[in-house]
């Protein structure tokens, strides 16, 4: 009896627990949320990668190539790239993600016109140990890593995601920082453990009842 009430609690408190860290991730997802869509400003000159996540920004200048291709996958759309091309304003240059192309379409051209880009600072972690490498022969880059698109495009460490560009009869389509991305698993491990209590209560009455039942002959 003893042994069935503790399990119970003990379930039901990391059902709670989870109930409580549910309220904790989507209060940070809504804050989240917030800070990606807030009023845009100047690109910071010394971007943080903990304190300037999400900070939408506006960039002006001038495209670069080459083009660095990122394999993606869009929900009924198919197969594509992210472009990612280097930009150079101000005596700076930065990497900018300009959008999906599918992957039957025609790269789009840098073009020698500014271009002005309305996104948010972002520092994907896309990388594994199961991630490809790159094979820069067929230019196919298979995550977006930061370090070594910037090493190979020339520029800062710094992303600007798009998600309004005023590029002129661009077939790209800007794929903007969100919160889908966020594992947010927790009200699925408080139904779990929530569940489990309920085994254990039921599991533990049938116990009780087959010790009272009381043994013929």
């Amino acid at each position: 009896m003893i042994f069935g009430l503790v399990g119970t609690a003990v379930l039901v408190g990391l059902g709670l627990w989870q109930m409580q860290r549910l309220d904790w991730k989507e209060a940070i997802l809504a804050d989240i949320d917030a800070r990606i869509v807030a009023a845009p400003v100047a690109l910071p000159a010394a971007p943080d990668a903990q304190t300037d996540r999400y900070l939408p920004v506006t960039v002006t200048g001038v495209l670069q190539d080459p083009a660095i291709r990122v394999l993606v996958s869009q929900k009924q759309v198919g197969a594509g790239y992210r472009i990612i091309r280097a930009m150079e304003f101000g005596g700076r240059r930065i990497m900018v993600d300009l959008g999906f192309v599918s992957i039957q379409a025609t790269r789009p051209e840098a073009g020698p016109e500014p271009v002005t880009v309305l996104g948010n600072l972002h520092w994907p972690v896309e990388v594994d140990s199961y991630t490809p490498e790159p094979d820069l022969g067929a230019d196919i880059w298979f995550a977006r890593d930061l370090p070594r698109m910037a090493a190979h495009l020339g520029t800062e460490p710094v992303l600007v995601v798009a998600r309004q560009t005023d590029l002129p009869d661009s077939a790209l389509t800007p794929l903007p920082v969100d919160t889908s991305g966020i594992p947010n698993d927790h009200l699925g491990y408080a139904v779990t453990w929530f569940g489990l209590a309920l085994v254990w209560v039921v599991m533990t009455g049938f116990l009780l009842w087959r010790m009272r039942k009381p043994v013929k002959g």
